[in-house]
């Protein structure tokens, strides 16, 4: 049996050779450390755990992180192509939406409508083209934008010269079906640049067709757009039609690109494998790795790719590095694994005291710095960067439920209260009167209710303009307020139609108080006018047996003071004027 020291914390000596037991000798015939201590348990260990699985783990290990970056460089192709297909496909709407609202003002249709009287002398003169110019200054997404007629011609451009806009032959039909022209892009050897064509329908209100919208569109932002998605310098990601004729890239747009396309078997094999990245030849006959994304609502997609050559380097230095770490780590282990036997020891029974005092929720731990520092003193050194962290965590989360209490009161008090007056809204109001009424069931002590409407309210609107409004009803509510308790409830019940609910308010009371608020907005000037209002007035139980029917008795009995000369207040039924 080992030797118990009368130290705490220390490790026990191992027992002499001589000691052994009968079974243990039996067992290891030959002389063998017993590795009783946990420094040797550490070093034995450590030796074998470098050595023997080296040649294994080193095979095993390049296996799986060959298989790890390729999966990478397909997830990276599989996220390039399909953000920028989403990307791609949101900017060419957004153009095309454009274009839309453009075909649609009153200048283009009016133009197209009346014919050849109606249109300038030349595309490059009158009000139409003044106006594409404008538009063409404020939308620098478009190089040029043209109106043409039903034959095809150009009646006004933004340009300053007059050009063909290269049309399919049913460019009409494919309006009339498709509600759009998407063009193939095409090298202008003028300017240099690839251009690209697309055009909305032009119609009437009725949808007769007058014409066409059409536009060259700038591919820049689609460059810089595919540009931002593309891994690095050595991937790319191409726009292409659905016969892999390149429309924009990353790398740059060349005429090279627009006049050889992807071959047919290739496009072929990126359709029937889409979402599946593979090796081919892409432009320029490189080998790459790549994958195909379809455009939404357009025939074009996206290709992402990556130099196979440049992957396939990244596979063989990782293997070289995990060759030199692997080594390091054998000569660093066995070098660091007698000390750290004699240090881990102790630190590791406070390390499971305070984990466990963690473990119960109590986060209050510190524990000191371990002695000689090394693995466990930085273990040490996480433990209590780990306690803090929490602790942060915890006062980080109190933090936010504090402000999720709040903003959820923010929530409920914006789905009670009505957003121009700041009284409760209907839903609230409906709520209230429910509450009221079960009350009454429960301890049988009514309630009253006022309905108000602001008179001639249409006509002053009118007059003076719905801002002035709002500050009617505002001013108004601000009243009803102060002339409340705190207990009532008041409401704006819809349009210039105030409701106040009065909670253990006798019918006399609610008289009283209405009248006080009826003569209070009648003495209010409004823009040197005066606003009346006429008020119902009616008290539950007595006049009514639910919500809705109380509401109901006292808008009739609102109306019946409307039918009187307004400015005054009605009691329910008895219809009896107090004013």
């Amino acid at each position: 049996m080992p030797v118990t020291t009368s130290e705490p914390g220390t490790i026990n000596a191992a027992a002499p050779a001589s000691e052994t037991t009968p079974r243990a000798r039996a067992k290891f015939p030959l002389p063998f450390p017993r590795l009783e201590s946990l420094r040797s348990r550490i070093l034995a260990f450590a030796v074998a755990a470098a050595l023997l699985p080296a040649g294994t783990m080193l095979g095993v290990f390049y296996t799986q992180n060959r298989h790890a970056l390729e999966k990478k460089i397909n997830e990276d192709l599989l996220s390039g192509s399909a953000q920028s297909a989403r990307a791609t496909g949101v900017w060419l709407r957004e153009r095309l939406y454009d274009l839309r609202v453009f075909a649609g003002s009153d200048e283009v249709v009016v133009t197209l409508d009346h014919g050849p009287r109606a249109l300038p002398a030349s595309p490059t003169e009158g009000r139409l083209r003044d106006y594409l110019v404008s538009l063409h200054e404020r939308f620098s997404d478009f190089e040029k934008l043209m109106v043409l007629d039903l034959n095809g011609n150009v009646v006004a451009t933004s340009a300053s010269e007059v050009s063909r806009v290269p049309l399919p032959a049913d460019w009409q039909a494919t309006l009339r079906s498709d509600n759009q022209i998407v063009g193939d892009a095409y090298w202008d050897p003028k300017t240099r640049r690839a251009k690209l064509i697309v055009a909305v329908p032009a119609q009437r209100a009725d949808g007769r067709l007058l014409g066409a919208f059409a536009a060259e569109l700038n591919l820049a932002p689609v460059q810089l757009l595919l540009r931002s998605f593309a891994p690095d310098s050595t991937g790319a990601i191409h726009l292409v039609n659905t016969k892999g004729a390149a429309i924009a890239s990353s790398d740059g747009i060349s005429e090279q690109l627009i006049k050889y396309p992807l071959p047919p078997s290739t496009m072929k094999k990126l359709r029937e494998r889409a979402r599946a990245p593979f090796s081919y030849t892409s432009f320029r006959d490189r080998d790459v790795i790549g994958t195909l994304e379809y455009v939404p609502q357009v025939n074009w997609a996206v290709i992402a790719e990556i130099s196979s050559e440049a992957a396939y380097l990244q596979v063989r230095r990782f293997r070289d590095v995990a060759l030199m770490v692997i080594l390091f780590l054998l000569v660093a282990v066995t070098a660091a694994s007698y000390r750290l036997g004699r240090l881990i020891a102790r630190p590791l029974d406070r390390l499971t005291k305070a984990a466990s005092e963690v473990a119960g929720g109590d986060l209050a731990v510190d524990l000191p710095s371990a002695p000689g520092g090394g693995e466990v003193g930085y273990l040490t050194e996480v433990f209590n960067h780990m306690v803090y962290r929490l602790r942060e965590g915890r006062a980080e989360l109190d933090r936010i439920n504090e402000t999720l209490r709040k903003k959820n009161e923010e929530l409920e008090l914006l789905s009670t209260t009505d957003s121009l007056t700041g009284l409760s809204n209907h839903r609230s109001l409906m709520k209230r009167l429910d509450d009221e009424v079960a009350r009454f069931k429960k301890d049988h002590r009514g309630f009253s209710v006022l309905v108000g409407d602001v008179d001639h309210f249409k006509q002053y609107n009118d007059a003076f303009g719905h801002p002035a409004g709002d500050e009617v009803l505002q001013t108004i509510a601000e009243i009803m307020r102060d002339s409340t308790r705190k207990v009532d409830c008041c409401a704006r019940y819809g349009g210039e139609e105030f409701v106040i609910v009065l909670p253990d308010t006798a019918i006399a009371d609610a008289l009283d108080t209405a009248e006080h608020i009826r003569a209070r907005v009648a003495a209010k000037k409004f823009n040197g006018r005066k606003m009346t209002l006429s008020i119902g007035v009616a008290s539950f139980p007595e006049d009514a047996d639910d919500a809705e029917s109380i509401i109901a008795v006292a808008d009739e009995a609102l109306y019946q003071a409307k039918r009187e000369g307004r400015d005054r207040t009605v009691r329910a039924r008895r219809l009896q004027k107090t004013g």
